[in-house]
């Protein structure tokens, strides 16, 4: 297949890329550059410009580019970029695929946990109600983004990402550290769930996505067993055979990171992927203590 990647020097963007490329697809890179040879389509959406040509004939887009969420305090003027980098981003990239002769069949369009909010101890799924707060109206509204594409009879999957576990990035390289030190543990009670999803499997779910034709909408993209913040020191800490008696209390949190650290850090949602595990999606990695087991000592 010709497939498109947004956001691909990303850790999830690399990865996927990597996968596909292996397996003999064409991918082409949307870049914020002047694109380089038929591998790459050039797009500012900043500036609302898209090599619409470079979007002929695509069988598959992957869309997962946007602001990290995690790059500092949310000040006023980062809070906009993030969403600005979601809805603007996916809002001409849905129109100009919309506007196309040949259609791609199936966007995947990358949305997040946050959908759900801080929701304590409730099991959610894809068909609970959105939450409040930052994140949860910056999911909304980039989900809303692709509406132009959904109107125009491209199936869209909203894959909602939960916490990527990987050795190459994301949150677990900047947590080892301290846990290797035996200076690791939750943060504040501990008791807000952690949803999280191995990188292979989160390449895997996109891969399954687009592969099944009667999946559209939300995705939760996490594995079957989500654990508390509590769960997960303990568990990190003892696949690195050190204690976890370091809490770091939650005024210390948001003191220091202010209302990004509540969101990321104190906040969280019991997730469980419904619609992958009855479309029979088989996870590499369902609990957190194999996973950090292979993650780590493999």
């Amino acid at each position: 297949m010709r497939i498109m990647v947004s956001g691909a020097t990303g850790l999830v963007g690399r990865a996927l890329v990597r996968d596909l490329e292996d397996e003999g697809h064409r991918v082409v890179c949307l870049v914020r550059r002047e694109a380089r040879g038929n591998s790459e389509c050039a797009w500012d959406p900043e500036r609302g410009t898209i090599d619409k040509d470079g979007l002929e004939g695509l069988d598959v887009v992957v869309h997962l580019a946007g602001e990290s969420i995690a790059a500092g305090r949310w000040t006023v003027a980062r809070k906009a970029r993030i969403l600005d980098s979601r809805v603007q981003g996916t809002t001409l990239l849905s129109s100009a695929l919309a506007a196309c002769a040949r259609k791609p069949r199936v966007l995947l369009s990358a949305s997040a946990i946050g959908y759900y909010g801080d929701r304590g101890d409730e099991v959610v799924n894809e068909e609970s109600a959105p939450g409040t707060g930052f994140l949860a109206e910056v999911c909304q509204a980039w989900e809303s983004a692709a509406d132009p594409a959904r109107a125009a009879g491209i199936r869209v999957v909203h894959p909602r990402i939960g916490i990527v576990l990987s050795r190459d990035g994301g949150a677990l390289p900047k947590m080892l550290p301290a846990f290797r030190l035996g200076l690791g543990g939750p943060f504040g009670a501990g008791q807000n769930y952690m949803s999280w999803v191995t990188l292979e499997d989160l390449v895997g779910i996109l891969k399954f996505a687009i592969a099944h034709n009667d999946l559209s909408g939300p995705v939760n993209a996490v594995s079957p067993q989500p654990v508390t913040n509590l769960e997960f020191s303990r568990i990190l800490a003892g696949a690195l055979r050190r204690p976890a008696w370091f809490a770091v209390p939650s005024p210390l949190v948001r003191a220091a990171l202010g209302e990004m650290g509540q969101g990321l850090l104190l906040e969280g949602a019991r997730v469980v992927p419904r619609y992958l595990t009855e479309g029979g999606y088989l996870f590499r990695h369902r609990d957190l203590e194999g996973a950090l087991q292979t993650l780590l000592h493999s």
